[in-house]
């Protein structure tokens, strides 16, 4: 990414190191005021809705949308919510110190920016409806996984699973939304992967062009590969053991030279 290289010679300094921080502790502080005053009063504050935006000059929506933490079954598994704020910030982390700082700022508000304009774009009160950015923490999720395929999670908890397969149940939520939902919902979750491919589809292609030079390398090689020896074959037909690991061979004593027979045309052949 030959763009990128030169955005960050010329403006990396002004990346925010330990982004993913700021934003879970943001989190974590928004999670606290939704247990004092109300979920859905405090959600309705900071939510996305571009319609407040353009009509009431609510700018401040445009990013506070991002601090909107996950609050499933009505907030009341506390510790879910800790856990999932947690795992948000080791991806997060983890991904800062594979880019770097900017990289990483690049990664993710690119994905918020996008969010945005598909929002604008299709006047959809999406992410204040869904309560979180999820699209955009899903995104974030893709992106480890396809680093560190191997990390192993524990579901709920308890059922130990490698990122991967969850990278897959992501894929599929993702064609399952271009199924189910309307033209709008199509945006939204089709916009969520815009950074992903913006930084990744260098890394599948050349994923994809591997694979295949060694596929192709594989049967090179198989072509080539010698067949395998027998030391027995039957002057008739032509049989061998590895034919018929049962069959016996024997040499003939009445042909003038050494002839070997399988057991059908020892007694059944011309003799040389």
């Amino acid at each position: 990414m030959k763009l990128l290289n030169r955005l960050e010679r010329k403006f990396g300094r002004y990346a925010i190191s330990g982004l993913m921080g700021y934003i879970v502790g943001a989190k974590a502080i928004v999670f606290l005021f939704m247990m004092m005053e109300g979920q859905e009063t405090v959600r309705w504050m900071l939510a996305l809705a571009p319609d407040r935006v353009l009509e009431f000059g609510e700018y401040w929506r445009l990013f506070t949308f991002l601090f909107i933490p996950p609050v499933p079954f009505g907030g009341t598994f506390i510790f879910l919510i800790v856990f999932v704020l947690f795992f948000y910030y080791m991806i997060g982390t983890r991904l800062e110190q594979e880019w770097g700082s900017f990289r990483f700022n690049v990664y993710y508000f690119v994905g918020a920016i996008s969010i945005i304009v598909a929002s604008f774009i299709t006047e959809l009160f999406f992410v204040g409806q869904a309560g979180i950015p999820h699209y955009l923490n899903l995104s974030l999720f893709l992106a480890f996984a396809t680093l560190y395929p191997e990390y192993q999670i524990r579901l709920m908890l308890l059922l130990p699973i490698k990122v991967k397969y969850l990278a897959w149940v992501y894929l599929g939520f993702i064609a399952l939304t271009f199924l189910t939902l309307d033209v709008p919902g199509m945006v939204m979750s089709g916009v969520s992967l815009i950074n992903y491919f913006m930084f990744f589809s260098g890394y599948i292609a050349r994923n994809i062009r591997l694979k295949k030079r060694a596929y192709t390398g594989r049967a090179r090689f198989q072509s080539k590969k010698p067949s395998r020896r027998t030391v027995h074959r039957c002057t008739v037909c032509g049989k061998t053991e590895a034919d018929d690991p049962e069959m016996e061979f024997r040499y003939c004593s009445k042909c003038e030279g050494y002839y070997e027979y399988c057991m059908d045309h020892l007694r059944n052949h011309e003799h040389k």
